[in-house]
């Protein structure tokens, strides 16, 4: 076959890979779901902010931010009713009945955020990653299970069409079994490229996130690898943490590699706040071929029989599996059911218990071993 003709069979498998993944309708069960904001301190919210006028399924009813400059600096900046701003979570929540909480508090507070939320029946969708401690992300999981309400994870790179269309390329079979995974995350440090105060205050507080470069992008890679490992954890996790920026970053590390170890693959996850430009990219490369991914819609290919690599478009995500807030509405429906997926639970809880063990490998220079019943159980 010659190498047009395996291009164009490619494009067509992985549409037809795409076209097979599950999806769900458009139509909505009643009228748009109440969304409430808790805390103003993630700079993430600014993307839920900018993005929200185009997404009619989805209502703001309220935004809890205990400080004052903060809702007023939100209020301004998005043109939004100061009628939405409240000083608590509980005040918001008796107010304004949402259905869902977006948490954009540091990732310490995930907890509270979800346990002032679960009792009322109240779903909830953090920003990466779910807890910063095992014990938090078991918390939240006994929440979810008593009542009985989705709580969700999310990542940019979920919604990244390439990232879709690599994995369903290796579950095809058409590059083999995964051997090896490695993932790239970060980008120049969260002071160099500016982020605010109150972002920055947490991010590098070992506390409030978990650790530095190990948890903020580390965890990106975790996800992507417990997702195509079908939620398999690691037979042994090492971790390498460094502060190459001590001046600038004292307390947390900036840079991480962690190495997972499966029966059969390895996962390696390079996490830093160093790299000279942002990234967000993985190689997967199988027994028999390789596809890499290339930033959000965009592959590098080679299957057997092919003699180098090759560029490929990755076929566009289709709703609801295109943009967080699609999810978290089909999901509310009743439509798409979170599991064994990127922003699943499940998913999630096992991501926390391999960071666990990463920053335990990173703080004693030894390999933890994980066995499918146990698990570091380590705290920060």
């Amino acid at each position: 076959m010659s190498l047009s003709c395996r291009h164009i069979a490619l494009k067509s498998l992985l549409i037809a890979l795409l076209f097979s993944l599950p999806t769900s309708g458009f139509a909505q069960n009643g009228g748009p779901v109440r969304v409430a904001v808790v805390g103003l301190v993630h700079g993430h919210v600014q993307g839920f902010l900018h993005n929200l006028p185009s997404h009619p399924n989805v209502e703001l009813v309220g935004i809890s931010e205990p400080d004052a400059a903060l809702r007023q600096k939100y209020a301004a900046l998005f043109h939004l009713n100061e009628s939405l701003f409240f000083p608590s979570e509980a005040a918001m929540l008796a107010a304004t009945h949402p259905q869902a909480i977006l948490v954009y508090t540091s990732i310490a507070d995930h907890r509270a955020a979800i346990e002032q939320a679960a009792p009322l029946h109240i779903a909830a969708m953090v920003e990466k990653p779910l807890a910063t401690t095992l014990d938090d992300a078991l918390a939240i999981q006994h929440l979810s299970q008593q009542f009985q309400v989705p709580v969700l994870t999310n990542y940019e790179t979920t919604w990244y069409a390439s990232n879709t269309a690599a994995n369903a390329l290796l579950a095809s079979g058409h590059i083999g079994e995964l051997r090896k995974l490695v993932v790239h995350d970060g980008h120049r440090g969260p002071k160099e490229i500016g982020v605010g105060p109150e972002f920055l205050t947490w991010l590098t507080d070992p506390k409030q996130n978990g650790a530095g470069a190990l948890f903020d992008f580390g965890c990106y890679g975790v996800d992507l690898a417990t997702w195509m490992m079908h939620g398999e954890l690691p037979v042994s996790v090492t971790a390498v943490a460094q502060q190459i920026k001590p001046d600038v970053y004292p307390h947390v590390d900036d840079e991480a590699t962690i190495l997972l170890a499966y029966p059969h693959a390895q996962a390696i996850i390079q996490a830093s706040w160093n790299w000279p430009f942002d990234r967000k990219d993985m190689e997967v490369y199988g027994a028999k071929g390789f596809v890499g991914t290339v930033k959000a819609k965009d592959l590098r290919v080679r299957l057997p029989g092919d003699t180098e690599e090759h560029a490929e478009a990755a076929p566009p995500l289709a709703s609801p599996q295109d943009d967080s807030l699609n999810y978290l509405v089909a999901v509310l429906e009743h439509r798409l059911e979170p599991k064994a997926d990127l922003s699943s639970l499940d998913t999630n809880v096992a991501v926390v218990r391999i960071l666990d063990a990463a920053r335990q490998s990173a703080r004693t220079g030894h390999t933890v071993q994980l066995a499918p019943d146990t698990a570091p159980h380590t705290g920060r």
